[in-house]
């Protein structure tokens, strides 16, 4: 439905780390000019490199630097970097260069200091945004295939919940349409930046959801998809505070893999119906699952995962 960009806040696994880590050089680790293959995984290779640099990173976060354990590590994001990649639900690297300066700005440094300690320390900036691609991407896998569809929750733990809340939830029902300013691939640096501009000029002169289509025919490539009814819960990440402090009927542009958008609200209203509560209790269970690492989804897919994976550890 939406473009799979979404922000959002580092997921546990960097959490903790900017919770628990002393950010300070360590020394320059040196690595071998060759590098021999420390595992397969579903016949991409995990190297000694790639071993050495989450040993560091193991290091880094004051934790055992146990060369089993980088390895099994790397063997799990492998599987999930592989499966994000099969259903496409990938951030963007736009998004992993922002967490990257959310991490640095949480440490007080800057980025460029971030990327000096990294390098100091043996991790590398390209093996920490890798990390932080999987942690980001991950629990959105893991809540698209469990939670995120309506009517995963059974009538009874439904009633039960709500038993508990003792009243039922209420959230906003919004209608909405995405306006695409579309900027193809090969031209995305010469336009990117003017067609931004447009999408941002053409907002004060949008004439609503029923003329959008109209509208967007007087522009050269704007294309105009009916979302239909969201929920708040179910916003993605990178448009939620877009909606949420959207002013009249549009939100701020945003750019995406395919150009630069923005969203139309056509609607807006509060709902409190079963699918309301079911979609508060399924957004309050995630944040529950980020906060304390204890998603029983996310074990039971990575069981999944691994009881499929060609696993070779020459």
């Amino acid at each position: 439905m939406f473009a799979v960009s979404a922000t959002r806040n580092l997921a546990l696994g960097l959490a903790a780390l900017a919770a628990s880590v002393v950010i300070m050089p360590i020394g320059s680790q040196a690595f071998a000019v060759e590098s021999e293959v420390a595992a397969v995984v579903n016949r991409q290779p995990i190297t000694s490199t790639d071993v050495a640099h989450r040993v560091a990173f193991l290091r880094l976060q004051h934790q055992k630097p146990d060369p089993k354990v980088a390895r099994q590590q790397l063997v799990d994001e492998m599987l999930k970097r592989q499966e994000i990649a099969r259903v496409k639900m990938s951030v963007s690297t736009e998004d992993v260069d922002k967490a990257f300066d959310r991490f640095a700005a949480g440490n007080k440094i800057t980025t460029a200091q971030l990327t000096q300690i990294l390098d100091h320390a043996g991790v590398g900036v390209e093996h920490f945004k890798a990390y932080i691609a999987v942690q980001m991407s991950w629990p959105r896998l893991v809540q698209a295939r469990y939670g995120s569809g309506r009517g995963k929750m059974s009538s009874q733990e439904l009633v039960t919940r709500m038993l508990e809340n003792k009243q039922k939830p209420v959230t906003t029902e919004y209608t909405l349409q995405q306006i695409i300013f579309v900027v193809p691939t090969n031209k995305r640096n010469a336009i990117l930046a003017k067609r931004k501009a447009q999408a941002e000029a053409s907002r004060s002169k949008f004439p609503g959801c029923t003329e959008s289509r109209t509208f967007a025919a007087t522009m050269l490539d704007v294309s105009v998809r009916d979302l239909g009814r969201v929920l708040q819960p179910e916003l993605p990440e990178n448009w939620k505070p877009l909606i949420e402090k959207a002013k009249g009927n549009t939100t701020e542009p945003l750019v995406t893999d395919r150009g630069v958008e923005f969203l139309a609200i056509c609607d807006k209203k509060q709902v409190n119906d079963d699918v309301a509560a079911e979609a508060v209790f399924r957004a309050e269970d995630l944040t529950k699952a980020e906060k304390t690492g204890q998603d029983p989804n996310d074990k039971k897919y990575m069981d999944d995962l691994r009881s499929k994976a060609q696993i070779e550890f020459p």
